[in-house]
Formats: structure tokens, sequence, C-alpha cells
């Protein structure tokens, strides 16, 4: 075990909690951060007291001193070019999903860490939740038999969801349901998706934003189990505030229903009307607490690299995800079922559709 000296490029959201949390963590020696926003830069320095503050990502980069280096930057075609410069710098790194926009691009960062035996991994963030913990190990230690099926469900509001969509093209697929994928598809390791099928519900974002209310994905592994997946960007104001998830896991010996639809509290006040907090995906400090699973996830990886341990969230299941979320989009595409892995013709429209939406 060692001290270990981290940056972390984007203070955003997601970035903001990672930030506060390395600079709590005794593990950490020298905190590094690059934010663009001058108000949000001197806001996160304000809680973290770090050793150096930029608003350029590259001198962290090029920081020899820095051992590990935490993407959490906006909007996602910056995570390829950023994470394969820190790579080839020779950092560690924890990338925010999704890990590229291409799968030559995903290809190529996992070659970049592997030659160099760096850790790399992606933030999903969802595995370090409590509820997705117990599923897994009732189905690692037998409690349920033989998986059949896993149905997972996740709604965020329009508020969330046209915010994401605001700054990228990607699908409810891919920023939503790649979550839930890749937790189903680490639950059901060593299984591989063979097919996917999926449409779009379209509703109050296409004429705003051009992009569906909910994308709904059936894929199916390669002994005949089966993953639903639904993810929904449009709940209206109100409950749940943030998201909310239902999880079945049906096995030949047993069943787990997991509700985490952050019902459970409710703050009814004079000026807000009924809120339901503690509702986010990655968790929220509450005073001398932390309710949610990044800052287990960010601990987890800053101990991963200071005491040299595996990482929880390996490039190549997530590559696995991104490969199923891009086909989905396909199938939504085409209404047809698409085989895995994709074709080379598949790969193609997928890299000439990132193309334009890039332009």
């Amino acid at each position: 075990m060692r001290q270990i000296n981290l940056g972390i490029i984007g203070t955003g959201w997601c970035g903001g909690i990672r930030a506060v949390t390395a600079s709590r963590s005794p593990l950490v020696a020298d905190l590094h951060l690059a934010e663009i926003n001058p108000a949000r830069r001197a806001e996160v320095t304000g809680l973290t007291d770090p050793t150096y503050v930029t608003e350029h990502w590259q001198e962290l980069v090029e920081n020899p001193a820095l051992d590990a280096i935490v993407v959490s930057a906006t909007p996602e075609d910056l995570h390829y070019p950023m994470t394969k410069a820190a790579l080839e710098a020779g950092k560690h790194v924890l990338l925010e999903k999704p890990m590229a926009v291409t799968l030559a691009e995903a290809d190529e960062l996992i070659a970049l860490a592997e030659s160099a035996n760096l850790k790399f991994t992606i933030g999903y963030s969802q595995r370090f939740n409590d509820k997705q913990a117990m599923i897994k190990r009732a189905i690692n230690d037998g409690t349920l038999g033989n998986v059949t099926s896993i149905l997972l469900s996740r709604h965020i509001t329009r508020s969330l969801g046209a915010k994401i969509s605001s700054r990228t093209k990607l699908s409810p697929a891919a920023m939503e349901a790649t979550h839930d994928l890749d937790f189903a598809f680490w639950c059901l390791e060593p299984r591989r998706p063979v097919r996917v099928y999926s449409q779009n519900a379209w509703g109050v974002r296409a004429p705003t934003l051009g992009s569906p209310d909910t994308q709904y994905l059936v894929v199916t592994m390669d002994d005949g189990v089966v993953v639903t997946v639904g993810a929904g960007m449009s709940l209206p104001p109100g409950y749940p505030n943030a998201s909310t998830t239902w999880m079945e896991v049906i096995g030949t010996e047993g069943a787990v229903l997991a509700d985490a639809s952050h019902r459970d509290i409710v703050l009814n006040t004079v000026s807000n009307g009924v809120q339901f907090p503690l509702s986010t995906m990655p968790g929220e400090f509450v005073d001398h607490v932390y309710s949610g699973p990044m800052e287990r996830e960010t601990t987890h990886f800053i101990e991963a690299v200071a005491c040299d341990r595996p990482v929880l969230v390996e490039a190549r299941l997530a590559r696995v995800t991104m490969e199923v979320y891009l086909a989905a989009d396909l199938s939504a595409q085409r209404n047809e079922v698409v085989h895995l892995p994709l074709s080379e013709e598949d790969i193609l429209q997928t890299q000439a559709e990132t193309a334009l939406s890039r332009a």
C-alpha cells in the first residue's frame, strides 16, 4: 500500500463527487484538478483544498508526478482523446461512461492499457449499490439456481434527460440502459450476448431534442437467458426528482425482486411541496455520510491503484456493453434483430452515424 497522486479532469456533478471523495482519502497525497468553468473551479477548490488547479486538462496528463487520472469531462466525445493521452502518459484511468463513441476507439484504449499494464476501468457505479451487490451474490452463491431471465427498468426525469441530451446525441440505450446492461452482463458472466432487439418510444422529447422518450431492449445470451432493459428519460416533474429503478432476476430455484424506486423518503414542505430526497443515481453527500454508490466506486479505484488490486469494472466487459447498445440502436432503426458480434457492415454504419452526430 502506498499513497498516490491523483488528477481529476472535469469537476461537474460526478467529477465533483469524486474530487471531494479523493480529498478525504488518506491514500491520496496530492490532488490535482482540471475544470474549465471558473465558478465551478472555485467552488470545488473550496471543497477539496487541492494541491494544484488548472483549466487545462493536458497539464494533468503531462505531469509525471501523477499516478492516476479520473476523466469526468463532458461532452462525451472528449472521453477518448483525454483517456488516450492519459494512458499514453502511463496513468491509470477511471473513465466515466461511455468509454468511447466508436468500438474502434474503445479497442484502442483497451489495447493501450493492457500493453502498459495499466488499470483502466469504466464508471459503471451501479455495481457499487448494495441492492445490486446483493443480487450478484444471490446469483453467485447458487441461491437462485440457474438464472433464466433478468428485467431492469430505469426512468429519469425529463429535466435530467434534457440536460443529458442537450450535450450528446447518444441514445437512451447508450446513456441510461448502459448501466443496467453492464450490471446484467456482470451478473451473468461468463455468458455473452448473441442478439439484440430494440424499439424506441417517441413522445415529448422528439420536437425539442430529436430523441425518443424511452428505449426498450431484449438481449438473448449465448445460453438462452433473456435480459430485458427499459430506459426512459421523460418522467414529468415531481416524483422521483431524479431516477427510479425496478429489478427482477428469475432463476430455477428462486427470484429476487428489488425496488430502487426511491419512494422510501418523502419530504413535504410548504415552499417546495412533496419531494423525494436521495434519488440520484450517483448519490450525494449528506453531511457526514454519503448515500449512493459513487463514493464507494471512487474509493475502490483509489485503493486498486494504491494497493495494486484488480478493478471491479473491467474495460473488456464494458466494451461488450458498448457493442450491445450500439446494436440496439441499429435494431431500433432497422426494426429487426441484430446479431452479435456486429458485422463489419454494422460497425461501419455505427461509425457513419457517429460522424453525422458529431458534425
